[in-house]
């Protein structure tokens, strides 16, 4: 028997972490549920902005609560598993280290406006390649820890836990592919349609094998262990394992169903989304199925409590999923707060309830002693599934409430709902109910706080925990006589792994290679133009500000949609658009269209103070864009330049004339600001008051308001041009 230490000290870091970020994760996501109803509390305070503070909640819930609590997990159930120490404490606290730090210049960086847009890979480049790197470290770590295990077969946990790591850096990293413009800027080397599929490549399974995959691990590991149950079936675990992690991979484009994707990548990605219910319930019932003859404990252990709803909202939301892709459904859900619901069925029952349970099972074994209180843990319990009914319910019904009344029709063959408010007004009580749903789950956030910390302050602190097994014996590498191949795989760490990369490739590499190698399937339409270095600049500021969060950019070919935005979209439309912004959530009209549907008064005031224009609009105003100071153009020549490079055919004389070109199209807005008088008075007593500060005063047509409009107004009207000139 050789004796060895097990490493608690990486554990407890990755739980305080997990605490930590789960109460500042969900207190902004409560924030964010609070402002549909006050949409102007944070009033000319840019940083706190509903569209710079949501990719923030989302990176927070994923990254930092749901991935330290992955990273907590894992780390104790590999040693256990392998019968090993860690391979390297030094390792093991760089990734824990150097995770947080880039949590924290995500919740830096983020709020002050460096985003790439795209859904769950907000962060830019520098943090991009931080986050390789730290995940790199995690897998030599792991690999290294199975090299030297004692343990000779791997089981079940350690293939999800595998699967993880390799699908997450390769999505990470084909995804996150751009050209740096500066050091907090870039552009993604992919244009419209293919950045789109790509995005959600990675989009959907960041969902699958961040959100999934490691918590399908942890559940294998951790629910036979609170049971003291076998897994129910060793076999279905196998099936569950290959077929999930092969399918999963094929299933992305659902998210862009009646989109300008090519028809045959929709269709692929509804066969192969339809196929994921049967390993997504095989795992489920794998889970539920082990607690089998356990029912008694469960109706007195809180943490078990805890994992059967989790395993009860994992069925759902994957049972949802493969609904949400039929086309006759997704018509219905997409763009609306059904597809909000869906979402937080899985996060906060889930990938929740999975690290409460967690949290309230390790530390009192790692501290030595009970829980500090059962009843706050069953408080907890009940309150945060009265918290997820409490906000899911109220989104599934304005999900369905949005999609009738958008597409329904008069008589006489006009829209019943014209004006996009009216749908928005009709399910503000069913936003109240978010925000009361919200906040019980924030209470039992901080009830396991409160109780975590007692039982910590009452327990031993947290130390290495001596363990011994006997050495792994060498066996010859190949088959022993009788072996089945997949016990022989279970011995092999390294085989495992390749075939496991094997099986997420293929279907990423049939979908994405033809859509970006085979030009035909995207075809090009020649009024389309490179945009003006203007509407360049007022492009960067409309993502800076997340206005992505709120509104599309693609119309789909409904009988509603056409009559309420105009054309539907065509791929050829995006062939300059790095990134893609079609969006994935309708809380404002779609806006593909807009370009000269009102004068640029009406932007101006709009975006000074929606509620002047839109009675009812829960947008709020961005007044920092009218400040007294000028729009940052010095990386302007730069920025074409990377286009060009990317393929956008500016001529060297285009780029050279740039701020000559951006100052006569700013002047022209300026000008037709000043048909309206209210306009003209504010902008004298502006300037009053400047010089009473004794400041600069920057000229309106200078400002980053102008250069907004500009891209605003230009939206949807190359398509216009064409149609115009039949």
């Amino acid at each position: 028997m050789e004796q060895f230490y097990y490493d608690n000290k990486i554990v407890k870091k990755f739980i305080y972490a997990t605490i930590l970020f789960g109460v500042v994760g969900m207190l902004v996501g409560l924030t964010l549920a609070v402002m549909y109803l006050f949409p102007n509390m944070t009033d000319g305070i840019s940083w706190l902005s509903y569209g710079r503070l949501r990719p923030l909640h989302t990176n927070a819930v994923i990254f930092a609560f749901v991935g330290n609590a992955f990273f907590a997990g894992m780390y104790y159930s590999l040693q256990r598993l392998l019968k090993a120490r860690m391979f390297s404490d030094f390792l093991s606290n760089l990734h824990f280290w150097g995770w947080q730090l880039i949590i924290v210049a995500a919740a830096i960086t983020l709020p002050l406006g460096y985003t790439s847009s795209k859904e769950y890979a907000e962060l830019e480049w520098p943090i991009d390649i931080a986050i390789a790197l730290i995940w790199v470290v995690m897998g030599i770590n792991m690999i290294g820890t199975m090299l030297r295990r004692r343990e000779r077969h791997l089981y079940v946990a350690i293939w999800f836990y595998l699967a993880t790591f390799v699908t997450v850096a390769v999505l990470h990293i084909f995804n996150n592919i751009e050209i740096p413009v500066s050091g907090l800027k870039s552009y993604s080397v992919y244009a419209g349609v293919q950045d789109a599929l790509v995005q959600w490549w990675y989009g959907h399974n960041a969902v699958a094998f961040f959100l999934t995959t490691p918590f399908l691990g942890l559940m294998y590991y951790f629910i036979p262990k609170v049971a003291n149950r076998p897994v129910y079936s060793y076999r279905l675990s196998i099936i569950h394992f290959w077929s999930l992690i092969f399918i999963y991979i094929w299933a992305g484009p659902h998210h862009l169903l009646y989109s300008a994707l090519p028809n045959w990548a929709q269709n692929l990605g509804v066969a192969f989304s339809v196929m994921l219910l049967a390993p997504s319930w095989g795992g489920m019932i794998n889970g539920l199925l082990t607690l089998r003859g356990a029912w008694d404990k469960v109706r007195v252990e809180p943490v078990l409590k805890f994992f059967v709803v989790a395993i009860t909202g994992y069925g759902m939301a994957t049972f949802e999923g493969p609904m949400l892709s039929f086309k006759n459904v997704n018509a219905i859900a997409h763009y609306t707060d059904w597809i909000v619901a869906h979402v937080h069925v899985g996060a906060l029952a889930w990938n929740g309830f999975m690290s409460f349970g967690i949290i309230y099972w390790l530390i009192p074994r790692m501290t030595k002693s009970q829980l500090f209180s059962t009843k706050l843990a069953n408080f907890h319990f009940w309150i945060g599934t009265l918290g997820i009914i409490l906000y899911t319910v109220p989104m599934y019904v304005a999900g369905f409430q949005q999609a009738s009344m958008w597409k329904q029709f008069n008589p006489d063959g006009t829209l019943t709902y014209g004006n996009f408010l009216e749908t928005v007004t009709a399910i503000m009580p069913l936003y109240w109910m978010r925000a009361i749903g919200g906040t019980f789950y924030l209470i039992g956030m901080l009830t396991l706080v409160y109780n975590i910390i007692m039982t910590v302050k009452a327990g031993n602190t947290i130390e290495d925990e001596l363990a011994q097994a006997p050495a792994l014996q060498t066996i010859k590498s190949g088959r022993i006589s009788g072996e089945k191949f997949h016990s022989w795989l279970e011995r092999k760490p390294i085989q495992l792994t390749i075939l496991a990369t094997i099986a997420i490739l293929i279907g990423g590499i049939i979908q994405i290679v033809p859509t970006i190698m085979v030009k035909s399937n995207i075809p090009t339409i020649s009024s389309v133009k490179p945009y003006t270095p203007l509407e360049l600049e007022g492009r960067d500021l409309y993502i800076r500000e997340g206005c992505v969060g709120c509104h599309s950019q693609s119309v789909r070919p409904f009988r509603s949609e056409v009559e309420r935005y105009g054309p539907q979209a065509k791929a050829g439309e995006f062939v300059y658009d790095h990134p893609f912004l079609w969006g994935s959530k309708r809380t404002g009209p779609d806006l593909q269209r807009v370009g000269g549907k009102y004068n640029d008064n009406w932007h101006f005031n709009h975006m000074w103070n929606p509620q002047s224009t839109s009675a009812g609009s829960i947008m709020p105003g961005y007044k920092w864009l009218f400040d007294n100071k000028a729009l940052d153009i010095s990386l302007l020549e730069k920025k074409m330049k990377v286009m060009v490079t990317l393929g956008v055919p500016y001529s060297e004389a285009e780029v050279a004339n740039a701020q000559k070109t951006l100052r006569d199209q700013a002047l022209t807005i300026e000008k037709s600001l000043e048909n309206d008088p209210d306009y003209v008075k504010s902008y004298e007593e502006s300037k009053k008051k400047a010089a009473a500060k004794g400041e600069k005063f920057v000229p309106m047509n200078e400002r980053e308001i102008v250069a907004l409009i500009a891209y605003i107004q230009r939206l949807g009207t190359d398509i216009k041009v064409k149609e115009t000139s039949k």
